[in-house]
């Protein structure tokens, strides 16, 4: 039976979106509760989560207050979404109320459907106007946002382009458009729409969104002209890369110029950078010894902010988390990235321990525009990308901002595979392949300067690193290859930094 009722609850919620202030100002209180309440929504609707409940002995009457929530059952994937069909993952046990789907990458196994409805994207379109508003001001600037990443059933082009429409229809002067993936077309869309805006937004994961900066530098681009933005996510970055990728681009800004985005295609975006956030992230950045006391770990994560009314994250274990609606709502379900939560207060009083006001000095009036107070989520990502030598973890994180470094960063494109090798007297060897940039050649010369720069920040960055491997152990073996190279960087595939 069609649903009569679906189209005004569509015409309802997004005139409600349309209509409501700035994502700045969205209330940070009250994500139990609304977690609670979703708890009771899906309990009584969702016929598979009605089924986990019953296998799982857990009556949702017994579940009343904030402090029952801690009863319920975790979901993930294999306990949940892959056992029970699709429609029944739904309210209802219908498909059709979702309109469109997303696959998720399979980054860790079989990619999975995830539907989704228009109403759902209200919901990541708000963390996007949090960037769009607080960070590039297009509330006040002609902005063109490039979809750069790929497009198809993969969650991030659709979507992304779906939540910048949201945004023009909203009343921001966003223009989309989408080569997608790319290079070529990005920028030729840059280049003859560019002049035409005050702003122009690239989209896209890290590595590629370089690459594009980089392709048009070769071709004398000149991208300061074009006041360039970013948006970013899919890998964790360093400030460092922040930083060389802001020089190449012609931004002076760096916590307001770009912003790095906490999504899945599970439930769409959990949180974003703000200002504030990576000002945070930028003071930890400085000092490795508050990093590892904040976060427990000489990584340097991603740290995005949330409202808990609409992703309400909890930790188990060392890992994330969370409940939010979407077409496939979901409650307690254990994404299984690495990372933590630091409420909004406990991240000030930390940072002004430490010496650092992030709310305070010059610009304090701009300051106050991108300093919500939300909550704070820092990711790692999943252990499975680490490589274990001596008994030191050694992190994709930690040879990044070694590939970042001035003596090293303008010649390769920040893509490397992380290996451990045994010789043939079984002696363990750590051992990296490096991308270099586009028109770049193996150089012998080269191959030191790439392996010290590791060093260095592997022994400043990863006090298991400094203290585990002999010292004799401790400069990686490094091989470079041309960009493209099929074996390590084959083009169009989703880049693995370990093996």
């Amino acid at each position: 039976m069609i649903d009569k009722d679906r189209p005004a609850r569509v015409l309802a919620g997004l005139q409600a979106f349309y209509q409501a202030v700035p994502a700045a100002t969205a209330p940070s209180d009250g994500g139990a509760e609304a977690a609670l309440a979703l708890f009771h929504d899906v309990a009584s609707t969702v016929p598979a989560y009605q089924a986990f409940l019953r296998e799982h002995g857990l009556d949702p009457a017994t579940i009343r207050a904030v402090d029952d929530f801690t009863r319920v059952p975790l979901l993930d994937k294999d306990n949940y979404q892959r056992r029970y069909a699709l429609p029944e993952l739904c309210r209802g046990g219908r498909l059709d109320a979702c309109d469109m789907v997303a696959v998720s990458s399979g980054s860790s196994g079989t990619p999975t459907v995830w539907p989704r409805s228009v109403l759902d994207e209200r919901l990541v379109a708000t963390r996007f106007e949090q960037v769009f508003h607080d960070s590039f001001r297009a509330d006040e600037r002609r902005t063109l946002a490039v979809i750069c990443f790929a497009l198809g059933s993969w969650v991030g082009g659709m979507y992304t382009a779906a939540c910048c429409r949201h945004l023009a229809a909203k009343g921001y002067a966003i223009t989309v458009a989408t080569p997608g993936n790319d290079v070529e077309e990005i920028l030729r869309v840059v280049g003859e729409l560019g002049p035409h805006f005050d702003q122009v937004v690239l989209l896209g994961y890290p590595p590629f969104v370089k690459n594009v900066v980089d392709a048009g530098r070769g071709r004398g681009v000149d991208w300061a002209r074009y006041g360039i933005r970013l948006v970013l996510a899919g890998e964790v970055f360093s400030e460092e890369w922040r930083d060389l990728v802001g020089r190449r681009a012609g931004m002076n800004e760096p916590c307001h110029d770009s912003a790095s985005l906490y999504g899945t295609a599970d439930a769409g975006v959990l949180g974003n950078e703000t200002p504030l956030s990576i000002r945070v992230r930028r003071f930890l950045a400085s000092d490795p010894g508050a990093a590892r006391e904040l976060f427990g770990d000489s990584r340097l994560p991603t740290l995005v902010q949330y409202d808990p009314v609409t992703r309400y994250f909890e930790t188990h274990e060392g890992t994330l988390l969370f409940t939010g609606d979407n077409g496939v709502p979901l409650v307690r379900y254990h994404i299984a990235d690495e990372g933590g939560i630091v409420t909004y207060d406990r991240m000030l009083e930390f940072c002004r321990k430490h010496g650092f006001d992030p709310v305070a000095g010059p610009g304090t009036a701009d300051q106050r525009r991108g300093a919500p107070a939300l909550p704070f989520v820092y990711v790692f990502g999943r252990s499975l990308f680490t490589v274990s030598f001596f008994g030191a973890n050694i992190y994709p994180e930690n040879v990044t901002v070694g590939l970042e470094r001035p003596e090293v960063g303008d010649r390769v494109t920040g893509k490397f595979v992380l290996m451990v090798d045994e010789d043939e007297d079984r002696d363990r060897h750590l051992s990296v392949v490096v991308e270099l940039a586009p028109g770049e050649r193996d150089d012998p010369d080269f191959v030191p300067v790439v392996a010290a720069s590791i060093r260095t920040e592997l022994l400043r960055l990863n006090s298991e690193f400094a203290h585990y491997v002999p010292a004799a152990y401790q400069t990686p073996a490094v091989e470079l290859r041309e960009t493209g190279d099929p074996e390590f960087f084959p083009p169009g595939v989703k880049h693995r930094y370990t093996r």
